[in-house]
């Protein structure tokens, strides 16, 4: 039986191995088409080199634009990392500049003004006192006995007589004016040299201002440069005066600050006293078309008064009376018979609020006020708080001490120097906005009579300091240290400091004729002193500087 089965598996096994289909013949026949298949095999071969060079190229394209993008992508990290640095460097730039804005800011508030204990600072100065013989205590001390001393009582005589005639003078223009039209004028106040007892050069001057007021029912509303909006530097220094009605807010109503347009009307304000006549306007001396004060138009106003007053009141005095500068509103001479004269100035001005700050219209014989920006822009004088703080000042100081000889001297040399080399941008107010800065600075004891020559020197030196720095900063604006007792007004305290030398910076020619003086007059001040000094023994000079 097995041998049976095995003999039927061997004969399948033999059928399926013999099988045609699994193993052909090697004699088989060759199909006809064989060249035809060569062919397309060459022409399949031929496309495949070309997909092969096409996708080649493909990757090369796509390696080159892969390339740029990177290397756009370095540009732009590398812009972005240059930005970061510039925005960096900028910021640190912004930095910098307000550390040193606040710095500036400090030391303007702060230390602007403390040069008295900078014994240091004023030896480095002075380069312009090289080879200048300066006197010495003794010549200083006979000079100012000689030459200045005597001028005392003729000041006060003349002062009193002045004052006299002003106030007869300025009664009988007040019963000449419509009381219900014109301009109310009060008594007037004296200031300046002649009133801080300073004034050496003759022919003396009074000055006199006279506060005014319009009639009932206006009033003036005053606004300054630092009170408002930022004001360009030619209007530092100024303010304008607006003619309002008592009863009109200004500040309360928007009706003159915008357009209300033809179908809309203020509640509070009718139409008939917002649209004043001009001439109502001009007969308040405002400027054309406007309810701004015009310096102009009141200074025509008051000499015509003036003109009237005298007629009134000249049976009574044995001299006449005249204009002697037609573009000042009140600078007046007395011409007596026997052919001497006493000018004075009589100039109106305007109350700022309730201190004794003042608009002024004019600055006769000074510079102060030479570019006044339009007849609408009134100066503001603070000459009442100059003279105060001389006198506050002046309790604290020793007896007979020397700060108003050191005006009168440092006063007298620049008169003279003009004298001869004609006059500079330099004046007399600049020479007392110097003292006013070291009687702040300087202890008491320093003001000693025997210190003459060092506080001499310190003035010239200082002026000498802001000649070369073109920067002489107003005592009063932008002082925090005045004293508490002169009742100053705090907004003046708190404005920006006011460079006093600031339009010699634009005008150098000006600036230059300014040094040249200054240096002038040092070389020059030994000479021009011992010219009014008596002789002196060498003995005598020399007691003195042992001493």
């Amino acid at each position: 039986m097995p041998v049976g089965l095995f003999r039927v598996c061997l004969l399948v096994i033999t059928a399926i191995v013999n099988h045609p289909l699994f193993f052909p013949k090697e004699n088989g026949t060759v199909p006809e088409n064989t060249e035809e298949i060569i062919q397309k095999m060459k022409e399949r071969e031929e496309s495949l080199r070309l997909e092969q060079l096409r996708l080649e190229q493909e990757i090369a394209d796509q390696e080159a634009t892969q390339k740029a993008l990177e290397k756009a992508a370095v540009v732009v990290e590398e812009s972005k990392e240059e930005k970061v640095r510039w925005d960096m460097w900028t910021a640190l730039s912004m930095v910098i500049f307000l550390l040193i804005e606040l710095w500036r800011q400090d030391f303007q508030e702060g230390n602007w003004q403390d040069i008295g204990g900078e014994e240091d600072d004023m030896a480095i100065l002075g380069k312009a006192f090289k080879g200048v013989a300066f006197p010495d205590k003794a010549v200083l001390a006979s000079f100012y006995e000689k030459r200045i001393l005597g001028t005392t009582g003729d000041m006060a005589r003349m002062r009193e007589m002045v004052e006299g005639f002003a106030d007869d003078l300025l009664e009988a223009l007040r019963s000449v004016c419509n009381r219900d039209a014109d301009m109310e004028v009060e008594d007037c106040m004296g200031v300046g040299s002649m009133y801080e007892n300073w004034r050496v050069r003759k022919p003396f001057v009074c000055d006199l201002i006279v506060p005014f007021e319009p009639p009932e029912p206006y009033c003036f509303r005053c606004q300054t440069w630092c009170s408002g909006d930022s004001s360009p530097p030619d209007e530092q220094g100024y303010g304008t005066i607006k003619v309002c009605r008592a009863d009109e807010d200004v500040t309360g109503c928007i009706c003159d600050k915008t357009k209300l347009g033809e179908d809309m009307l203020c509640l509070l304000h009718s139409q008939v006293s917002s649209a004043r006549p001009s001439s109502e306007m001009e007969d308040l001396l405002c400027f054309k078309n406007t309810q701004y004060l015009d310096a102009d138009q009141v200074m025509k106003w008051f000499q015509i008064a003036v003109t009237k007053a005298w007629s009134r009141i000249s049976h009574k005095y044995e001299f006449d009376l005249s204009f002697s500068l037609l573009d000042s509103p009140g600078a007046l001479k007395i011409k007596f018979k026997s052919g001497k004269s006493i000018a004075f100035n009589l100039t109106p001005v305007v109350q700022y609020e309730n201190s004794d700050v003042y608009f002024i219209s004019h600055f006769p014989r000074s510079s102060l006020a030479a570019d006044i920006p339009s007849s609408t822009h009134w100066f503001l004088t603070f000459a009442v708080y100059e003279r105060r703080f001389i006198q506050l000042v002046s309790k604290t100081l020793p007896a007979n001490a020397c700060h108003v000889s050191c005006l009168q001297i440092l006063s007298f040399l620049h008169g003279k120097q003009c004298s001869l080399t004609g006059p500079s941008g330099l004046t007399n107010y600049h020479l007392k906005t110097v003292l006013l800065h070291l009687l702040q600075a300087r202890p008491s004891q320093d003001w000693a009579p025997e210190k003459l020559e060092a506080r001499l020197q310190d003035m010239l030196k200082f002026l000498e300091k802001c000649l070369h720095e073109k920067k002489l900063y107003h005592f009063f604006i932008g002082n925090g240290k005045v004293p508490a007792e002169l009742g100053f007004p705090i907004i003046f305290q708190r404005a920006e400091p006011l460079n006093l030398f600031r339009p010699f910076v634009l005008r150098r020619d000006i600036y230059r004729k300014m040094v040249d003086t200054f240096h002038e007059m040092l070389r020059n001040m030994s000479a021009l002193i011992n010219e009014y000094t008596v002789h002196i023994p060498l003995a005598h000079t020399n007691g003195i500087r042992k001493e």
